[in-house]
């Protein structure tokens, strides 16, 4: 199996971020960590091989990108607007970044994104801010409501950073067309810390006649990796 290694400063960023890519050719799957994970982690905790058969075949290619949730949500020595501030950034890195890396690489215009638990976070808030780019999410069991991370604050910025708030709110033509083609899971485990959760973002989505796959695995699953390896041998 392929596997290179990248990393460059981010000016946007203001410091150096790494990336770790898998596979030669396929769809092209943007990975989050999980709460302040690393580049690797994906690799480390098996989900590369529950697919490596799919990334050697030239189904998939992989590009799994640092967090930066230890700058922000989980930067409790700023102020709540200076962690959605660098989760702004952290955006912004992702569009001029390594969107244009994926591209070069991959070929496709459009991704999928993906991760577990607060990476499922990431990976929804990416697709559902940039339906033009992103033609599947797959969210394992994640979480949706930020404001644990805002001290009790709140303004325009995080609504924007906020799905079960702004997709509570989606009313644009030009976004509902866009969703009304992706493919957007929620996959979660029945005893799954962030099972309430997806039933609250689910019927957010519902709502608004969103297309949506809220995938309920029963069985007494729990959040953690043994879980997300079967989701994702199922979805990718």
């Amino acid at each position: 199996m392929r596997r290179d290694f990248h990393s460059w400063y981010s000016h946007r960023l203001g410091r150096h971020m790494d990336l770790l890519t898998y596979g030669h050719a396929g769809m092209p799957l943007l990975v989050f960590p999980t709460s302040q994970g690393r580049f690797f982690e994906y690799e480390n905790a098996g989900m590369i091989h529950a697919v490596w058969h799919k990334i050697e075949a030239g189904q998939l290619q992989i590009f799994c990108v640092d967090s930066l949730d230890s700058e922000s949500w989980y930067n409790r020595s700023v102020s709540p607007q200076d962690r959605v501030r660098r989760q702004i950034a952290y955006e912004s890195y992702l569009l001029e970044e390594v969107y244009p890396l994926i591209r070069q690489i991959n070929g496709n215009t459009m991704i999928c994104t993906t991760g577990c638990s607060l990476g499922g976070y990431h990976a929804a808030n990416f697709a559902l801010k940039h339906p033009d780019l992103t033609w599947q999410c797959v969210a394992m069991s994640g979480c949706f409501d930020m404001r644990m991370f805002m001290d009790g604050e709140y303004n325009s910025d995080f609504y924007f950073n906020n799905p079960v708030d702004y997709m509570a709110n989606a009313n644009d033509p030009w976004f509902l067309e866009r969703y009304g083609k992706m493919r957007l899971i929620l996959a979660v485990g029945d005893h799954d810390i962030c099972l309430g959760e997806n039933y609250k973002f689910a019927h957010v989505l519902g709502a608004h006649g969103i297309p949506h796959w809220l995938d309920v695995w029963g069985g007494g699953q729990k959040h953690d990796w043994p879980l997300w390896h079967r989701m994702a041998d199922k979805f990718f």
